[in-house]
């Protein structure tokens, strides 16, 4: 049998319900017509969609037109459920947009068209309504191909010549080929519908029947079937869970066919399908398999998420509408967050626009919402579902931010044992394009695996801008160059210096903060014009008088969203319930109020932890961190980008020092500090050690600069009770006397400071001890131990010095706790864990006896070997005094 997926669109009250259930049941699929208003539709199963009579949830529907199988899917119609019905078009092979023959285009239709248009569906049109008084036929026609395109042509009345006339006016080719044969073939016109070059238009009133049936026939002759291939493939539009709380996967199939049992497989996952549904309307019906061009729902499967593609069909759908608003969750005072984060985390699975967080600053978790009335339905289903009564608060503009300039972003990271350098040029872009991730690197300096990975980082983060801390959008992000060590890189080193690379850059860049906005349609009698254009005044937006439909006057343009807040409710109370406002969202624009949200907001773009814009290099065994500002004096690639134009890329490193810093002390031989070799990052290329011996011999000569400053001591700070219970012997030692596996901790520490390069600092909590109002810091042998004051950890500690002596300090910091790790990664600090501590103990250890071996040699000892230097003078003046007698 033929398949094909349909969607039904419209603006809110423009009855696309009521269609639906006027094409199921000449279909013959169901027995009598459901009304809204009487709560009996087919497709509104919900209890809350009854309750308010608009649909919240899309559904589906399958019915049959002779040999043709429809799948129908319903959608929302209220803007605030929009991205629910977004969601769904990933899988049309048509859509029918209703439009209300009463209103005409209203401000949600517009925004479904170009919605219907960036996903490149082929639409069918229903002019709805059509028995109401005053609706004019040639003027919605007229409306409909100036405010959506002059392609939208009548079908309605059957093919004749004016028929066919209409129809070639709509593209070049079929004007060419009428002139020829003087009529359209059907083929020809199917296929012009399925380009998107004639959007077909039929008239009715869907309540009474009236120009359904003709409509349904006209859908069935014009529409293309569309054919798939052998291969597997799928497409997930949609998580829900039924009745018993069951995980289902809403998909279509794009190719080949998917049976029960079937393995599913997806990025790092694995898992096999249950049962697969087919749903129409509340019914479903269990099958063995399914073959392309099925719409059905799957259990089993508990990875997926809404616009996945799965075998054959590759990639993630990104949405274009996005919620604008943020809102605090505010719980009942005896609830834990903790508990109800994975609670909403399951809601954000069906609704992915919630992007459910926790924010760990203000400790609060914050959900994205389109509109109120999302919140009311959001509040009933948490109740429904959990037993849980929440709110929410006022809410708040979800800012953006952009740049205005080119720039070059650079991020290295090279604490002990690790190396990794990015260079990332970042271009603005078009206004609404989102982020781009491009690589024009060499492969001859980056090999290809790294590039993919630097890509992968890119995309993975939601990249915070340095402004307010809001998402960066509108930007192309592309590797212009990297390096990778043959021993000391590893995975997580590159995301360091990606993400670093991308703060960096923007903390250079002119940044621009954006704000949501509306595009309105405002209708208000004629006497009140006067109140409302004073009102669109003072929004920042801009507005034109669009005409007049009768009595009411018509506005339309573009605001923020910040200003047009509860405009609706004020517009109701002027015009005492006579005005209406549409609204819908425009995009991001630049903010009206820029410095002043800034100032609000208050972020701290250096202050931030999680998102470091400076870099980490080595230097004398340790890392060091280096400010944003002056990470192009340590770079190791010199610079891609001057002024418009790039260097060759992977360019040899510069020379140049940073001011008042010799460039030798940050490079040196293997064998001037053996203990790195097992350590350090020092490269294998033996052009590096050349040129540092030049810049020496050079120094020596005095051609190198002369005022270098000394070295920065190194400070290793120990986090002593995490590393005893991470060292297996030590740990069973503190399960019998925790005394004595601290001492041997100790023990072990100090003989490790003699062939060390550091200061060793060893932090023990002592947090539980309420009347100790001070650290206390004792000496042991030689290093050095701190016992921290009441109701204060060793990671609190630790993690002070760290950000208070990070100019000051070569810091590294041993603990194995992941939490304390990222911390200490944003004060620039190196990180040894647990393990890594007693590798470096034990090689040092090691390396020291080797070198006191080497000295003592392998022969016979001699007395002299033994004896002090004063001793074996003193009997060589003996001998001489002899031989002279």
């Amino acid at each position: 049998m033929k398949k094909l997926v349909v969607g039904i669109l419209a603006h809110v009250d423009a009855g696309k319900t009521t269609l639906s259930e006027g094409m199921l049941y000449l279909a013959g699929r169901i027995q009598r017509l459901g009304r809204v208003d009487k709560r009996t539709a087919f497709l509104d199963t919900h209890d809350l969609e009854k309750e308010r009579g608009i649909t919240i949830f899309s559904k589906q529907a399958v019915f049959a037109l002779g040999d043709l199988q429809i799948t129908l899917l319903d959608t929302p119609g209220h803007v605030d459920f929009s991205t629910e019905m977004e969601r769904t078009l990933q899988v049309l092979d048509y859509a029918i947009l209703v439009i209300s023959g009463a209103d005409g285009v209203q401000g949600h239709t517009s925004t479904l068209w170009r919605l219907l248009d960036v996903y490149k569906v082929p639409v069918f049109i229903f002019v709805n309504k059509m028995d109401q008084p005053g609706t004019d036929k040639a003027a919605l026609l007229e409306e409909l191909q100036e405010r959506l395109d002059s392609r939208c042509t009548e079908f309605g009345g059957g093919e004749g010549a004016a028929f066919f006339e209409r129809v070639a006016l709509c593209d070049e080719g079929l004007f060419e080929s009428y002139l020829a044969a003087k009529q359209l073939s059907q083929e020809e016109i199917k296929e012009a519908v399925r380009e998107r070059k004639v959007f077909p238009c039929y008239f009715g009133s869907a309540l009474h029947l009236d120009g359904v049936e003709e409509f349904m026939r006209g859908l069935a002759r014009y529409a293309v079937i569309p054919s798939y291939p052998q291969e597997f493939g799928a497409k997930v539009f949609k998580i829900s869970r039924d009745e018993q709380g069951s995980r289902l996967t809403h998909l279509k199939v794009t190719g080949g066919v998917l049976k029960v049992r079937d393995e599913i497989t997806g990025e790092g996952w694995k898992e096999k399908v249950n049962q697969i549904r087919i749903y129409s309307g509340q019914k479903y019906e269990a099958v063995g398999e399914v073959s392309a061009g099925t719409v059905c729902a799957v259990t089993g499967l508990t990875q997926t998420r809404p616009g996945q593609g799965i075998g054959g069909e590759r990639g993630l759908m990104v949405p274009v509408l996005e919620p604008v608003l943020s809102y605090r969750v505010v719980l009942p005072e005896e609830l834990e967050p903790r508990v109800m984060l994975p609670k909403l985390k399951e809601l954000e699975e069906e609704a992915p626009e919630l992007s459910v967080v926790w924010d760990e600053q203000l400790q609060e978790i914050q959900v994205q919402i389109m509109g109120e009335v999302q919140i009311e339905i959001l509040q009933r289903l948490i109740s429904e579902r959990f037993g849980v009564n929440v709110s929410f608060d006022a809410g708040r503009i979800l800012y953006k931010e952009t740049i205005a300039s080119t720039v070059e972003g650079i991020g290295h990271f090279e604490p002990l044992g690790h190396y990794a350098e990015v260079h990332l040029l970042l271009e603005p872009a078009p206004r609404g394009s989102g982020l781009e991730f491009a690589a024009d690197c060499s492969e001859d300096f980056l090999a290809k695996n790294w590039q993919r990975l630097i890509l992968t980082h890119l995309a993975e983060k939601a990249h915070k801008g340095v402004l307010t801390g809001a998402p960066i959008t509108d930007m192309k992000i592309t590797l212009v160059a990297g390096r990778a060590h043959l021993d000391h890189t590893q995975g997580g080193d590159f995301r360091e210096a990606t993400y670093r690379a991308v703060r960096q850059g923007l903390m250079q860049a002119e940044s621009v903060l954006l704000e949501p906005y509306y595009e309105f349609r405002l209708e208000v009698p004629e006497k009140v014009v006067g109140r409302a254009i004073t009102d669109l005044e003072s929004t920042h937006g801009t507005w034109e008088i669009a005409g007049t439909s009768g009595e009411m006057t018509i506005l339309t343009g573009r605001a923020p969203v910040a200003t047009m807040q509860n405009y609706a409710q004020e517009v109701a109370a002027y015009t005492r319930g006579q005005g209406r406002l549409f609204c819908s969202s425009a995009g991001y624009f630049p903010c009206h109020n820029g410095d002043e949200v800034i100032a609000r907001i208050g972020y701290d773009a250096e202050a931030d932890v999680d998102n470091p814009p400076g870099s980490v290099f080595c230097a004398g065994g340790a890392g060091f961190h280096v400010p944003w500002d002056q990470v192009k004096d340590y770079m190791h690639i010199e610079a891609q980008f001057r002024e418009g134009q790039r260097a060759a890329p992977g360019s040899s490193p510069i020379t140049r020092p940073r001011a008042g810093v010799a460039r030798e002390q940050f490079e040196y031989d293997h064998d001037d500090y053996p203990y790195l070799q097992t350590t350090g990052n020092l490269g294998r290329k033996s052009s590096w050690k050349e040129r540092a011996g030049q810049r020496r011999a050079e120094a020596e000569r005095g051609k190198g600069p002369s005022n270098s400053l000394p070295p920065r001591e190194n400070y290793l700070l120990v986090d002593g009770y995490n590393v005893i219970h991470a060292w297996p012997e030590l740990k069973g030692l503190a399960q019998e006397d925790m005394d004595i596996a601290r001492t041997r901790l100790l023990d072990a520490l100090s003989s490790y400071q003699a062939v060390s390069p550091y200061k060793i600092i060893v932090v023990f909590d002592a947090y539980s001890i309420k009347d100790r109002q001070l650290a206390e810091l004792e000496a042991y042998h030689n290093i050095h131990v701190v016992f921290t004051k009441a109701a204060q950890t060793a990671d609190q500690y630790i993690e002070k010095f760290a950000f208070d002596n990070q100019d000051k300090y070569n810091i590294t910091v041993a603990t194995s706790d992941g939490l304390q790790q990222v911390i200490i990664r944003g004060a620039g600090s190196a990180l040894l864990s647990a393990r890594e501590l007693r590798e470096a103990m034990e090689s040092a250890l090691e390396l020291s006896q080797e070198s006191y071996m080497r000295r003592q040699g392998t022969g016979k000892a001699s007395l002299t070997d033994i004896l002090s230097p004063q001793t074996v003078q003193q009997i060589e003046g003996l001998g001489t005094n002899e031989e002279n007698k």
